[in-house]
């Protein structure tokens, strides 16, 4: 895959957040050229406006485009989506700025469709001034999965080097969780994980941890039923479709001891008992990527920054962890793709007519008579070997499968809550 040909698409977001801030200087650096083509979504005049506020090392001109497909390699490429006569107030929400943000995600989606991106990368938005009557989604997750075509269901995955946490319910109030937390949903969410992680980050048979709705993982039911009646059974539906599930674990103890070092992903039950441990652990260079869509979909982990908007105080870690995760999703889903595709073309054997058919059964029957006065040969002792060795295989005990126990983990999992350090509370 050449990376001059990967196109990537980036939101401007909130032009009055840090978005304009980070991307700048995330693309001060002229080695991302050398990865990919960026293509900005956003205001040339309010890209410039930032660029006066910080100091960048290497400034990168803006080559303006009218269309991404005419996006040039080797440049840092800007569609402008909103007029020229926008108003800048770094700090503030205005309705504005959202739609702004929702003119620059709508065309980048677009353009994602059309193929005229590969992957896109998106800046922070305000959930508040962005609603219309044209968005009117929680966040980013939302939109892009009523935007997909063909009914796919999204999964917002948050993640870094150490450690990928993904969510069964998203945006949503923590009074309606516990209703949103199904077997279906839960089985749902396993499923796109386990695909996701073997197809957009190359993990073989991935292990997953399964987080408990309840503190202490519900206690046997003393403070909550969910667990017995729709986590466990989710988790053993998984295990029967050879998906490597484990759990339910307490939240609590689970991050604070390091068992998440020990899986390749772990399902949270709701946003903040998954994104408040995560954000602790992986807040300079966490990435939120969108799993389950046709497309490649990554961001920062942090918000619009208004309180350092302008200041250049915003640190671009974290938008370039997703632009490098952008890029290694992709290409992890087309070296899949081209590993699991059939290389062999559908073929249909040729009947023999009815000359040959004649001629071959004459043939045969011309060597009959030479075959029967050939000797039989004695067998070899490494003829005799495979025969040993099959019925060996044959005799020898069958060891029982880890995943016939709903709370089998790895041999060096502790797989109770009661196991867990006794919480302080």
């Amino acid at each position: 895959m050449d990376n001059n040909t990967i196109k990537v698409g980036i939101t401007h977001g909130d032009f009055n957040g840090i978005g304009y801030e980070v991307i700048l200087k995330m693309l001060d650096d002229p080695r991302m050229l050398e990865l990919c083509t960026p293509v900005i979504y956003g205001s040339a005049k309010i890209a410039a406006f930032y660029r006066k506020g910080i100091e960048l090392q290497q400034p990168q001109q803006l080559c303006q485009i009218a269309d991404a497909a005419d996006a040039k390699a080797g440049s840092c490429n800007i569609v402008n989506v909103i007029g020229e006569e926008a108003r800048i107030e770094p700090g503030r929400s205005t309705d504005e700025a959202g739609k702004a943000a929702f003119a620059a995600l709508e065309r980048a989606v677009a353009d994602l469709r059309e193929g005229k991106i590969d992957a896109l990368v998106t800046a922070p938005i305000n959930k508040h001034n962005i609603q219309s009557e044209l968005f009117h989604f929680p966040g980013h997750t939302e939109y892009l999965e009523a935007s997909a075509a063909d009914g796919s269901k999204a999964l917002m995955i948050l993640c870094n080097e150490s450690v990928r946490v993904a969510l069964v319910t998203t945006h949503l109030p923590v009074a309606k969780v516990a209703g949103a937390v199904t077997k279906e949903a839960v089985l749902e969410k396993l499923r796109l994980f386990d695909r996701s992680l073997t197809e957009d980050f190359g993990v073989h048979k991935p292990r997953i941890a399964v987080l408990a709705l309840n503190p202490h993982s519900g206690d046997n039911g003393l403070i909550g039923s969910e667990e017995q009646q729709t986590i466990i059974p989710a988790i053993e539906q998984a295990q029967k479709e050879k998906i490597h599930a484990f759990g339910p674990y307490a939240a609590d103890g689970f991050f604070g001891s390091g068992l998440f070092k020990r899986f390749d992903g772990v399902l949270a039950m709701y946003h903040d008992q998954g994104l408040a441990p995560f954000k602790a652990i992986a807040m300079d260079d966490g990435v939120n990527f969108t799993a389950g869509l046709p497309w490649v979909r990554t961001s920062p982990d942090h918000g619009t920054g208004y309180d350092i908007a302008g200041q250049d105080k915003a640190s671009e870690a974290s938008i370039r962890s997703a632009l490098y995760m952008a890029l290694d999703v992709l290409r992890n889903r087309r070296n899949h793709a081209e590993a699991t595709a059939n290389p062999l073309k559908p073929q249909t054997a040729e009947k023999p007519s009815k000359g040959s058919a004649d001629r071959q059964r004459a043939d045969r029957g011309k060597g009959k008579g030479k075959e029967a006065k050939e000797e039989p040969k004695t067998e070899s002792a490494q003829e005799k070997e495979p025969a040993a060795a099959v019925e060996a295989a044959e005799t020898a005990p069958v060891a029982e499968s880890p995943a016939a126990a709903p709370s089998a983990a790895p041999a060096n999992v502790e797989t109770t809550p009661s196991a867990e350090p006794t919480s302080q509370e």
